[in-house]
């Protein structure tokens, strides 16, 4: 008998390596790290105001803002020329009034007043405010207080400044109502005369939609104290004005 032929047997084949599990070790948080971390969560001055019991404005603060201003440029002798008597300063709003209440508060002759006013280019009493929104919101809230006063709109939107000079010129105006921009403008061009100025207010509590003040802001800031040294200090100092934190 013919013998069968054998089929060749396959050679055993190499066991196949499986791959290996490869774990990733965490590099530990060095304190570099973490100082970074909480730089990222460090809270903004919004978040900071906005959880916080508003404070009203004090004589004291416009007096420290003018000191920080000038304290660069300025010598010893010369910022205390620019400090501002007590005397000149009114009560402050305790943030519990409107603004005719506090106007009712600060001048209680306002009548009498505004009946012996009769000098063109000036205005009785200035309010100076952040913005031109702000003003028309201001002269709004004031209708109480003023009754047959004549106001001005004092700010640049949609209004030149040679056409307020004309209206400064025909009309007898008794308050003013704007941003210092444009009043600091109005005084350099010989429009508006600050020496029957008996009242000047800064709207200083109110916060825009930044939770910013008008002070906050440094275009603001130096507008107002260029303002300040344009007069008003010396008016202050000889006790002919009074100035008001509303």
């Amino acid at each position: 008998m013919m013998q069968q032929e054998r089929a060749p047997v396959p050679a055993l084949s190499k066991k196949t390596e499986q791959p290996k599990e490869c774990f990733l070790i965490q590099p530990k948080e060095t304190n570099e790290d973490a100082t970074k971390t909480r730089k990222r969560k460090k809270k903004k001055i919004t978040d900071v105001l906005a959880k916080s019991e508003p404070k009203p404005g004090t004589p004291e603060d416009l007096q420290k803002l003018m000191k920080d201003y000038y304290s660069s440029n300025r010598s010893v002798i010369e910022l205390e020329e620019l400090t501002l008597p007590d005397s000149c300063f009114l009560k402050a709003n305790d943030l519990t009034h409107s603004l005719s209440s506090y106007l009712k508060e600060i001048c209680p002759k306002w009548v009498k007043l505004r009946k012996n006013h009769s000098e063109k280019k000036s205005v009785l009493m200035l309010i100076i405010c952040g913005s031109a929104i702000r003003a028309l919101e201001l002269i709004r809230s004031m209708t109480a207080f003023r009754g047959d006063s004549k106001v001005m709109k004092l700010f640049a939107k949609h209004i030149k400044v040679q056409e307020q000079v004309k209206l400064l010129e025909k009309r007898v105006v008794h308050l003013g109502v704007g941003t210092p921009g444009r009043i600091k403008e109005l005084i350099k061009q010989g429009g508006l005369n600050l020496n029957p100025l008996k009242f000047l207010v800064f709207d200083w509590n109110w916060r825009d939609q930044k939770l910013r003040r008008m002070m906050d802001i440094p275009e603001i800031r130096k507008e107002v104290f260029e303002i300040l040294e344009m007069g008003v200090l010396s008016l202050c100092k000889s006790e002919s004005l009074k100035l008001g934190l509303f």
